[in-house]
């Protein structure tokens, strides 16, 4: 009987499609505890969910795929299934390193600490939050220490290249580095050139009223209904899978500007995930291609759109509508382009936004190499944000090292996505108008369509398809170039 062509290859991917459907389930088990699940379900999930993770990573340990992945490099595959091949390897790999223990053990310590983080955010309890985060982070440093030592690099770049393949903090130091010496003076200089601006009240909005807008600014973007929802979560995040894409955010009926750009920002993850390669669904290489590439998008259609001129239009008279909004289209801009330190990361404007992120890096390099004590934290954080900002955080925890839910959840070395997702941003920004000409006039002429079209031929339909610097290269006509992202905040803060 004659054996199908590629056998081995076929068997693969049949292998990582059944993963795929389980970690389908994570997903949603994820999203669940997030925004639907009662707070006496966390014990029982956290152990649920440690077991399809232990399953999973049993999985991708299989002892048949070492041979199969061999075999099926010598089979005649053509370049995309090479490159699904490359990311099946890789996968692999990874799963490899870390014991199904571990595995775990991180995630019944997460759930049981992200469950505890809310109430206890809630409550500035810093005292109860730190022994569930030393927990969190000695499982982490396990972690790290034992990809470090199979991969030959330092704990902290083994956790970056869970995020970012390839990514070394060596890399990292050196692109913000480089930020480092020019936007404290940018900031200085765009706060005075903002100091003698009017400054506009924000009127109340209802969650409700909040929510309905939320759809309609979705619905502008292109955001497919029928294979995804929006809902409330402690912390904003995009979930679910590709086709079923889950949404949350969070309302402040005092002030509804910060959670829109959440929804935006949230709505350009899932565009993304709405945008990959429908044929590589449940294969590795239909996955995104890194969080730095994921944060691009969400950054792009927050900070390059959503604050931008023309897209603030469409929206000024959809906030009278929804919201009985009677801020004007300036005075939108006017508050969208505020220039002003503040406590909280996801509410920050795009000029000191990566200054939230510099923090982040610093302290998680001292957390994993045991430079930094998680006691110590709260005085380091504070002395960071006097540093680069200019606020003092004493006491306020809530608002300082216990805002954000990466941490609680284990998800150490993740921050630098951000900010290499906004230069990302402004890179992909400046290839599609040397294509398509103007985005404010694309925008302003009705062809929001145009945008996402070209993200989606040049981002999302590639899915793993390439690498990283491949995707870069083939979209812009170069890998990483920090100085995109000094030339856009130039542009828009201080021209």
């Amino acid at each position: 009987m004659n054996q199908p062509a590629n056998k081995n290859y076929a068997r693969l991917c049949e292998h990582f499609q059944s993963i795929s459907h389980f970690e389908h389930l994570g997903a949603l088990g994820d999203w669940d505890q997030a925004a639907m699940m009662p707070v006496g379900g966390g014990e029982v999930r956290g152990a649920a969910m440690a077991e399809l993770a232990k399953h999973i990573h049993s999985l991708k340990t299989a002892t048949m795929l070492a041979p199969t992945i061999a075999e099926a490099e010598l089979e005649e595959l053509n370049w995309q299934q090479k490159a699904n091949l490359r990311e099946i390897r890789y996968q692999y790999q990874q799963a490899n390193i870390v014991p199904g223990s571990l595995v775990e053990a991180k995630t019944k310590a997460a759930y049981r600490c992200e469950q505890a983080w809310r109430e206890q955010r809630n409550q500035n309890d810093w005292q109860g939050f730190k022994p569930n985060l030393e927990s969190v982070l000695a499982l982490a440093k396990e972690e790290a220490d034992i990809r470090a030592a199979a991969l030959n690099i330092s704990p902290y770049d083994a956790l970056l290249d869970k995020f970012e393949p390839g990514m070394t903090s060596g890399r990292l130091e050196q692109i913000f580095g480089g930020l480092k010496s020019w936007l404290p003076g940018l900031i200085e200089q765009v706060q005075d050139k903002q100091k003698h601006q009017a400054r506009y009240a924000i009127p109340h909005a209802a969650s409700d009223a909040q929510a309905l807008f939320s759809r309609d600014v979705m619905t502008l973007l292109g955001f497919d209904f029928n294979h995804g929802r929006l809902d409330t979560s402690s912390h904003p995040f995009c979930g679910g899978v590709a086709s079923d894409v889950r949404l949350t955010t969070r309302y402040d009926e005092a002030d509804f500007t910060s959670g829109l750009m959440g929804v935006v920002h949230e709505t350009g993850h899932a565009k993304y995930e709405q945008g990959l390669p429908l044929d590589w669904r449940g294969q590795p290489a239909g996955l995104a291609r890194s969080m730095a590439i994921h944060e691009s998008q969400s950054l792009f259609c927050e900070m390059q759109l959503g604050r931008g001129s023309a897209f603030l239009a469409l929206l000024q008279p959809k906030l009278k509508q929804r919201l009985d909004c009677n801020l004007s289209h300036d005075q939108l801009l006017n508050i969208y382009s505020r220039v002003t330190p503040g406590n909280i990361r996801v509410d920050a404007d795009e000029v000191t936004y990566p200054c939230h992120i510099l923090l982040r890096f610093e302290a998680e390099k001292a957390l994993v190499s045991n430079q930094l004590a998680v006691s110590d934290l709260p005085d380091f954080w504070s002395a960071q944000m006097q540093s680069l900002l200019g606020i003092n955080t004493d006491g306020d925890y809530k608002n300082g090292c216990m805002q954000d839910i990466h941490w609680a959840v284990g998800e150490m070395g993740y921050f630098p996505s951000y900010t290499l997702g906004a230069m990302y941003a402004a890179q992909f920004r400046v290839a599609m108008e040397q294509q398509l000409g103007s985005v404010e006039t694309l925008i302003a002429n009705g062809e929001l369509s145009s945008v996402m079209g070209w993200l989606n031929d040049n981002i999302w339909s590639k899915g793993s398809l390439l690498t990283t610097d491949e995707l870069a290269l083939q979209a812009t006509g170069e890998t990483l170039n920090p100085a995109h992202f000094k030339q856009h905040l130039i542009q828009r803060f201080s021209a």
